[in-house]
């Protein structure tokens, strides 16, 4: 099934909306340079942006001298990325392939699957072969980051109780050809799968605000209980080290189990290959 990424015109947009949506209420804040940290700290046998989407962690850490490499499933956002890092001088090796089989030719020391990557994942299967996989493509002890969120009970009676075309307004942007667009979503929880699946609408307005143009694309992701990683982590040969909260170095207390319990929200996983 395709996802909103796999498309020529949101892998076009997707910077433009993106900012858009993030610039009143940032969840993100500060992602780069966490990253960038995590680089320096965890990177020198190179990095490998997973999920790199049109680059805004890969690109950033390459301009700040970081040997890194990026792959995403989307060809279309791979396209973009390439262009990005051709306009600002860079050479990279940015190539299409799926988290769960690709290999590089190479080993890493830090593997980066930035934002919510890892949730497009539908199942716990795709989600162990991806970790096994990535595991073999990292040199001994290296470090593998990615986020997941703390479901909401709330925010899924609420998704239960709708359709996938039940649209609420998220925003309007200006698109690569100059014109207004207005985004909709429409998401539904399945409780026993963990996907929240619907769809995106973006809707092409004229000089007056008239609609003169509808895209409808598919979105699928899956929310992933703590409880969950911590098993995933165990099978497929790594240990959990730390766990942010955001990306402004707040950190849980692993030696606390009620820790967990003092926050909900963005949660970015650090874990190392064992030996």
């Amino acid at each position: 099934m395709p996802d909103l990424h796999d498309f020529k015109d949101v892998a076009e947009n997707y910077d433009r909306y993106l900012s858009v949506m993030y610039g009143g209420h940032d969840n993100h804040e500060g992602f780069q340079d966490f990253y960038l940290a995590l680089a320096r700290q965890y990177g020198a046998g190179g990095v490998v942006d997973i999920a790199c989407g049109t680059g805004a962690v890969l690109l950033y850490l390459a301009e700040h001298g970081i040997d890194v490499n990026g792959t995403d499933l989307s060809e279309e956002m791979c396209r973009v990325a390439r262009e990005k890092a051709g306009a600002r001088g860079l050479q990279l090796n940015i190539v299409p392939a799926n988290m769960t089989t690709f290999s590089t030719g190479r080993k890493y020391s830090l593997a980066i699957i930035a934002r919510s990557g890892f949730m497009h994942l539908p199942d716990s299967r795709r989600q162990r072969d991806a970790l096994k996989n990535i595991r073999e493509q990292l040199l001994p002890g290296g470090i593998l980051t990615f986020n997941t969120f703390d479901p909401d009970p709330t925010l899924q009676a609420e998704m239960m109780a709708t359709t996938p075309d039940d649209y609420a307004f998220r925003l309007t942007y200006v698109n690569s050809e100059g014109r207004r667009e207005n985004i909709y979503n429409a998401l539904h929880y399945d409780p026993y799968t963990q996907l929240m699946q619907g769809n995106w609408k973006f809707e092409t307005l004229d000089d007056e605000g008239r609609v003169i143009g509808e895209r409808v694309r598919p979105l699928l992701m899956r929310q992933t209980y703590r409880s969950e990683v911590f098993l995933l982590a165990e099978l497929c040969g790594f240990e959990v080290l730390d766990i942010y909260r955001g990306y402004l170095g707040d950190k849980e207390d692993l030696s606390d189990p009620a820790s967990a319990g003092k926050y909900s929200g963005n949660l970015i996983w650090i874990l190392k290959k064992k030996a």
